[in-house]
Order: C-alpha cells, then sequence, then structure tokens
C-alpha cells in the first residue's frame, strides 16, 4: 500500500505538465503546501518544463524552496486551473491564482488590512462575490434567479435592468455600487473562510456552465453592466477584474501578484481595445495605438476613420490593462508619445475613465 507520500511523488511529473486529472489536483496542491521535501522537487520539474517550453516572462521564476506559507504563491498560482474554450481560459487562470493567494491567509490572518476603495481583504472578496453575480445569474449558476437556456442568451428580456451608458450615473453603475455594498454588508456577519467559499463555488460554477465550453454559445451577445457584448467577452471582463482585485490584495499584504500568463494577457489586450474604440466615439481625432511586450505587438488606430493620425501612443501591455483597470492614471502610466499631445492624452483620459472596478 502505498503512503500518502509516494502517491503525490508518482503525480509530480503530471503536475508540472498541467496533465493531472481533475480528482488528483487538490490532493496534490495539499500535500505540496504541507511537504517541503515534495515542494522543492515540484520547483524543480515545473523549472524543467519552463525551460524545456521555452522562457516565459510574465511568470517570475520559482524561490529555489518554498516560502514560510508552503509553496511560493509564483508557483502554486500555475496550478492546473478548469479546462474550457479559451474565452474562458484567462478567467480559470485568474481564479486558480487568487484562490492560491487567499489560501495562504488562515482564519485569524490579515483579512482586515485596508487594500481599495474603503474594503479590506475580507471585503474586496465579497465585492466579487457581487461583480461575478450577473453573469452567474445570466448562466443559471448562483442558485438564485431563472436559469437562461442558450436560446435566451442573447435575447432581448435577458437583462432588462441594463442600459448602455457609460456615464458615472448611469442605472448600471448605481445597481453594481448597490450590489456591492449588500455583498459586503452580508460577508461581513460571516467568516472569512465562508465568503472565500461562497466566491471560489460561485467562481467555479461558472467555469463548468455551457457557456465557458461551448464557443458558439458564448458567441451571443447579450447585455450586462451598461455594455452588450458576447459572452465570451463578459468572461474576459470577470478575468480582468478578479486578477485586478488579486493584485490590489497582494500588493495591500506585500506579496508577489504575476500577471496573466501572456495568452491571456493579450486576450484581456484586445477585449479593452475592444471596449475603448466606442467608447472613444468614431469623431475622436484619431491616435495609433501600440501594445507591444512580452507576447508580441499590435496597433490599432482610435478614432475617426476619415482623418490623418494625429499622434501614437505606445504602452506596455500590462501597464495598458492597469489603465484600463483604474489602477494606472493617465499622467502616471509609463508610455511613449509622439504627436498631438491632446489626442494621445484624450485617449488616455477615456481609457481611465472605463473603469468600473
Amino acid at each position: 500500500m502505498t503512503s500518502p507520500h509516494e502517491e503525490v511523488r508518482d503525480l509530480l511529473g503530471a503536475w508540472a505538465l498541467d496533465a493531472l486529472m481533475p480528482g488528483d489536483e487538490g490532493i496534490v496542491v495539499r500535500h505540496l503546501g504541507e511537504c517541503e521535501h515534495c515542494a522543492v522537487e515540484a520547483v524543480r520539474l515545473r523549472a524543467t518544463v519552463r525551460h524545456l517550453d521555452g522562457p516565459d516572462a510574465s511568470v517570475p521564476e520559482p524561490d529555489a524552496a518554498p516560502g514560510p506559507h508552503g509553496l511560493s504563491l509564483a508557483l502554486r498560482s500555475r496550478a492546473p486551473a478548469l479546462r474550457t474554450a479559451p474565452h474562458a481560459a484567462p478567467y480559470a487562470a485568474a481564479v486558480a491564482g487568487l484562490q492560491a493567494l487567499l489560501a495562504e491567509l488562515d482564519e485569524h490572518g490579515p483579512w482586515g488590512t485596508p487594500v481599495v476603495h474603503d474594503w479590506d481583504v475580507h471585503d474586496t472578496v465579497a465585492h466579487l462575490v457581487a461583480a461575478d453575480e450577473p453573469l452567474a445569474r445570466l448562466l443559471g449558476r448562483n442558485g438564485r434567479g431563472p436559469v437562461l437556456s442558450a436560446q435566451s442568451v442573447g435575447s432581448a428580456d435577458a437583462t432588462p435592468e441594463c442600459t448602455s451608458s457609460v456615464d458615472g450615473a448611469s442605472p448600471w453603475r448605481v445597481a453594481w455600487e448597490a450590489r456591492t455594498r449588500e455583498a459586503i454588508r452580508r460577508e461581513r456577519a460571516r467568516t472569512p473562510a465562508q465568503t472565500v467559499s461562497t466566491w471560489r463555488n460561485q467562481a467555479a460554477g461558472l467555469l463548468s456552465s455551457r457557456a465557458a465550453h461551448d464557443t458558439e454559445l458564448a458567441s451571443r451577445a447579450t447585455l450586462l453592466n451598461g455594455v452588450r457584448l458576447p459572452v465570451a467577452d463578459h468572461f474576459l471582463a470577470r478575468a480582468f477584474e478578479s486578477w485586478v482585485h488579486a493584485q490590489d490584495i497582494g500588493g495591500a499584504l506585500d506579496r508577489v501578484v504575476p500577471p496573466p500568463p501572456s495568452p491571456h494577457l493579450w486576450q484581456l489586450v484586445r477585449f479593452a481595445v475592444r471596449i475603448l474604440g466606442p467608447a472613444l466615439g468614431p469623431q475622436a481625432p484619431p491616435v495609433a495605438l501600440t501594445v507591444a511586450g512580452e507576447g508580441g505587438e499590435t496597433e490599432w488606430v482610435l478614432g475617426s476613420a476619415d482623418d490623418p493620425v494625429r499622434a501614437e501612443l505606445v504602452m506596455d501591455p500590462v501597464d495598458f490593462c492597469l489603465l484600463v483597470g483604474g489602477r494606472r492614471t493617465p499622467e502616471r502610466v509609463p508610455r511613449g508619445t509622439t504627436g498631438d499631445e491632446s489626442a494621445a492624452r484624450r485617449v488616455l483620459n477615456r481609457a481611465a475613465s472605463l473603469s468600473w472596478l
């Protein structure tokens, strides 16, 4: 009869390749948090896999040994996420990364540490419960509200409470803020572990929904949070917010949260540009936006299609996403600018104004 140590040791190779069966993932992750010997071996195997795959600057090199909270966050955040279609993969990875971070906090840990706005760590997780809820309700995955069929996704009746306005006083923003206040009030009466469990179960429900695996269903547009987008893009919005708030929590606790893997990061960049273009409007002075960094370089012309380009902006993908996410200001975000400074500033200001986080 094999011991738990021997059983996990036999699974480490598959874990390093992200090839574990779903039932084995929890066994391995729990054991690595408790066994220093296996954790060091896991670091070695994962580093070997990264070396064979080539450099990946989106994830820092793992420590030689696990830190005081068990396996290092940089490694644990790469633990296998739920398998989904590509449009939901960034959300699955963001959920896995935040779970890894929260798993390092015990029940009496720094849950009251201020994070962002007037929220502490516990409140921020409660906000994510509220933030994921509209999509979960649409897909019938949080136990409240009707379960929508494939035919109802994208129908006019699917989201009657939303409007397409991006004004800060628009009805959807008012509802968004009210839902967050109610969730925080409710969750403060519960333990952090209970709140994390609610968030994790709701996220797992989203990732197990048909829309997370069926690209045709996910291509259908629906109105959520003030904008009509394909369901696939609403999954990207959830990934965007989950990663940004993981960054918020990590920064508050002085813990490193790596950016999304390069393919996921570029999905978020393209999603942000799809929102930014219409928000600027067709009459805005045209600006060439180039996003260049790990994984490639892409250029878009935003604004009027009838006039010559007035300015050029060059930005790193992480900085661009953090600007759209409200974590960089137009004045201080790193960028290269040539041409009409006022036209470039208009793009930066509009990008920053899109944040709902």
